[in-house]
């Protein structure tokens, strides 16, 4: 039996509608699912694997919910618009939408070529201010809006600048939604990820233009990548009633990744005599 003074799960979930972009695999999936667990009708977009995409439906069914796969390459106009149609047409509304398709090139600053800004702001930024607007349409009694970002858009580090700047970009766009769309009822809010383990961050480091993973987890404070499931809880906290009065931020979920500077106690690690001493030292 249920505790009278726990909120239900299922509350502010069940029977909405879920719009997820890039929700056949990652943490797209992840929260998907958690989504579907709690009553929430859930919409996934994907580029080319249908296959995958079918999988999760299926899998959003077995929990109870409805789901509708809707492929939508989102670097194209046209194909956004097709998106919301088969929505509305099925669901008639949108509750929450969730930004979280992503892709880029990465090249150092000076090897980026026109195409390769076009493409990353195609994806990344327009995707998500004219999906958003389109969604909101679609939310007549308000509704919630996340997009993912990622630790690039803060922190520099190789290759990573095309799609940092993006990721920077859509962090404003959401501060600047959050305040305009308030009146209506739409909370917009950002979740800015580490080093997470999903299929994006496997391809970055086997790009060989980075520094490999071993020397970059002791560096975290939590010395570990983070998981999608970790991210999808976020995610889904912000779309849940009890964030009803958070807009227009960002939540950093990376391990502390960002709270660290040199010098790195990881850097220290292996002098395990210096360390003591310089514990005894400091000893009063």
């Amino acid at each position: 039996m249920s505790d009278p003074l726990l909120p239900d799960p299922r509350a502010g979930f069940e029977g909405k509608v879920a719009l997820i972009t890039g929700a056949s695999r990652g943490i797209g999936k992840a929260l998907a699912l958690r989504l579907a667990a709690r009553g929430t009708q859930v919409v996934v977009n994907y580029k080319q694997n249908e296959e995958l995409a079918r999988e999760v439906v299926s899998e959003v069914e077995r929990l109870g919910s409805s789901g509708l796969a809707v492929r939508a390459d989102l670097e194209s106009l046209e194909q956004i618009e097709a998106m919301f149609d088969q929505v509305q047409e099925r669901f008639g509304r949108v509750d929450f939408f969730v930004s979280n398709a992503s892709a880029s090139n990465f090249h150092h600053f000076m090897d980026l070529k026109p195409h390769h800004l076009e493409r990353t702001f195609n994806l990344n930024v327009r995707a998500f201010v004219v999906g958003t607007q389109r969604a909101v349409r679609l939310m007549p009694d308000g509704g919630r809006v996340v997009v993912l970002s990622s630790y690039g858009s803060i922190r520099s580090f190789p290759t990573y600048a095309n799609l940092g700047s993006a990721k920077a970009s859509i962090e404003t766009w959401a501060r600047y939604m959050a305040v305009e769309l308030a009146p209506r009822g739409v909370n917009v809010n950002a979740v800015n990820g580490g080093i997470i383990e999903t299929d994006s961050s496997s391809y970055f480091y086997a790009t060989g233009r980075v520094s490999s993973l071993e020397t970059v987890l002791p560096k975290i404070p939590k010395r570990r990548m983070g998981t999608a499931v970790e991210v999808a809880e976020c995610v889904l906290f912000l779309l849940s009633p009890g964030a009803e009065y958070v807009t227009g931020t960002t939540l950093l979920v990376d391990g502390g990744l960002t709270a660290i500077a040199p010098p790195f106690h990881a850097d220290m690690a292996g002098e395990s005599g210096a360390l003591d001493a310089l514990s005894e030292a400091l000893r009063f």
